[in-house]
């Protein structure tokens, strides 16, 4: 009978360890694993919510916010021919709430036809669309001569507007290319003669705000000339009082 109990152990393998430790040490080492993991899962899951509040989510929202952005909707439904709005890019800086800085807009596009052509185009969809007109200092801040291209700034609502058509880029590579300072390695390649044509176009679109354009410079007081002398009233209690004599 022992021989066959044995042999029964033995077929059924060791027997498992007993990890129920029903003593108070026993016991209080479960809770206190407990209580770490318990700890850990609630630093895990602060971790997890600070990221998405702090990362995640401000950059859906500002992605978001670029992708929604009214001011290129605005120029997206402006009606311009669609040889004027090729290879458009958009590029945005700033704040939408002008917080430290006021959002600036730039938008870039090329054209297939001439600079007057182009210019036509823009200035006529600019004025479908509600743009105004505005004439005001350092529009352009430098002068552009009939050559380099056109220059006109605008106003509608608390916006303004920068439109600048000039020379298609192959042009300017190609006077780069002439240009003794640039001869060599360093000339950028350019198009065969005969297939440079079309213009550049540059919209560049301010909050009104934050131009300063036609704006007093603070700098600059309004007070001019000479500070006059002080001038003394006669007062009573001026005059010396005379002595007794």
């Amino acid at each position: 009978m022992v021989g066959a109990r044995a042999a029964a152990a033995r077929a059924l393998g060791p027997a498992a360890p007993d990890d129920e430790d029903d003593t108070p040490v026993g016991r209080g080492g479960r809770l206190r694993e407990q209580l770490r993991s318990q700890r850990r899962l609630r630093v895990v899951t602060l971790v997890s919510l600070a990221v998405v509040v702090l990362v995640v989510l401000p950059a859906f929202f500002g992605l978001r916010a670029t992708g929604n952005d009214p001011v290129f909707g605005s120029l997206n439904q402006l009606d311009v021919p669609s040889w004027a709005e090729q290879k458009v890019d958009d590029q945005s800086s700033g704040s939408r709430w002008c917080f430290i800085d006021c959002t600036f807009r730039e938008r870039t596009a090329e054209s297939q036809r001439s600079i007057k052509e182009t210019t036509t185009a823009y200035t006529s969809a600019l004025t479908s669309a509600g743009w105004a007109p505005w004439k005001v200092g350092e529009c352009p801040e430098q002068p552009i001569t009939p050559e380099e291209g056109t220059y006109t700034c605008w106003k509608r609502d608390e916006f303004t507007l920068d439109l600048r058509v000039s020379r298609p880029k192959c042009e300017v590579d190609q006077i780069a290319a002439n240009d003794p300072a640039l001869a060599g390695s360093t000339a950028p390649p350019v198009a065969p003669a005969g297939e440079c044509v079309g213009s550049t176009v540059s919209i560049k679109v301010y909050n009104a705000i934050a131009d300063t354009r036609g704006k007093p410079d603070p700098q600059k007081s309004p007070i001019t000339g000479e500070t006059p002398d002080a001038v003394i009233p006669d007062d009573p209690l001026l005059t010396p009082t005379p002595s007794a004599s």
